[in-house]
């Protein structure tokens, strides 16, 4: 699945990263059909790589790579990462594998624990066997409800690790732990990206898997009531994907970046009352806005500190918010 905005996205990240770093480099991308893990999958391919996208369709989708399908340089692999044997030497492991919904990951725990830990255990083994570089898709959660707000990497968090979002948030902490001991056991080169809240085209809607973005832009587009969880003043700080995907190719892609955990976001900080109006304003939908009570142990704000992004590639998001909206508002009403 790939139409003329993400095509034109596509090439806006292709001009940012160098091709002759991934030229002919086989690539794994555990997660390759979800959201981030099918652009990291386009854009490699561009790039000249042999991708092996490897996914039990868990959370993701077939359409979101099967244009990718008579690629010769591209192969898919319904396989769950925790049990997954690899035979065919990588030298790149981008492990994107997850289940990042809230509601969703909250509906399977024992899921998403295994995942973050025994799918992160298999790829760092996968990526010592073949000296391989191994980044790992972590997460803002990691922070929990942060009290030092933007949040640099230097932070702990404030967890709760037996409450509701604990198997994610804690399950994400762990596989830090993890690799971090593999880098220094065993000199493994892992680099650690924490994302916060993206978004644009394939991000799902439907179901479980809407996240308030995208659960917001269906409920306008639809002019069914938009769903806001307290009153709305929690905030995040929403990336659009081609932000996302260039900062994580291009930590992938610097030897400075090796067993440093970095955080990947936008850093201009948006209520979630203020996302569902922009919303219902660009969509020009006749949706009102309800409010519901505020779910347990849900953050009240989310802003990353990215200094150290811009010293490591010398690079930061360049997507405003606003930009970015209408770019996906556009995308999901077709």
């Amino acid at each position: 699945m790939i139409d003329k905005i993400i095509s034109e996205d596509m090439d806006r990240i292709k001009k940012t990263i160098k091709k002759d770093v991934f030229s002919d480099k086989k690539v794994l991308i555990t997660g390759g059909a979800g959201f981030i893990g099918s652009w990291l999958c386009d854009v490699l391919i561009k790039l000249g790589s042999q991708v092996i996208a490897l996914d039990d369709l868990s959370t993701g989708r077939t359409k979101n790579v099967d244009h990718l399908s008579k690629n010769k340089a591209f192969k898919f692999i319904k396989s769950d990462v925790c049990a997954f044997e690899n035979k065919e030497k990588v030298d790149l492991i981008l492990h994107m594998a997850g289940h990042a919904s809230p509601d969703e990951y909250q509906t399977h725990p024992i899921e998403t624990l295994q995942t973050s830990a025994s799918g992160t255990f298999a790829m760092a083994e996968l990526a010592r066997k073949n000296d391989a570089v191994l980044l790992f898709a972590s997460t803002s959660e990691v922070y929990g409800d942060a009290e030092i707000v933007p949040t640099p990497e230097t932070y702990w968090g404030r967890v709760n690790p037996i409450g509701p979002r604990s198997c994610y948030d804690e399950g994400k902490r762990f596989a830090e732990a993890l690799l971090m001991a593999y880098s220094k056991q065993y000199g493994l080169d892992v680099r650690v990206p924490r994302i916060f809240n993206s978004y644009g085209p394939r991000l799902r809607e439907d179901g479980l898997y809407g996240r308030a973005m995208s659960r917001f832009i269906l409920q306008a587009l639809t002019n069914q009531s938009i769903t806001v969880y307290g009153d709305g003043k929690q905030t995040r700080s929403f990336c659009y994907i081609t932000d996302t995907v260039t900062a994580l190719m291009l930590l992938t892609a610097n030897p400075k970046a090796k067993s440093e955990v970095v955080n990947i976001g936008n850093t201009q900080e948006v209520t979630i009352l203020d996302l569902a109006t922009k919303v219902k304003e660009i969509t020009k939908s006749k949706s009102q806005i309800e409010f519901y009570p505020m779910p347990k142990d849900d953050p009240k704000r989310r802003c990353p500190n990215i200094g150290k992004l811009e010293t490591l590639v010398g690079w930061k998001p360049d997507v405003s918010f606003e930009e970015g909206l209408k770019k996906t508002v556009t995308w999901f009403s077709k």
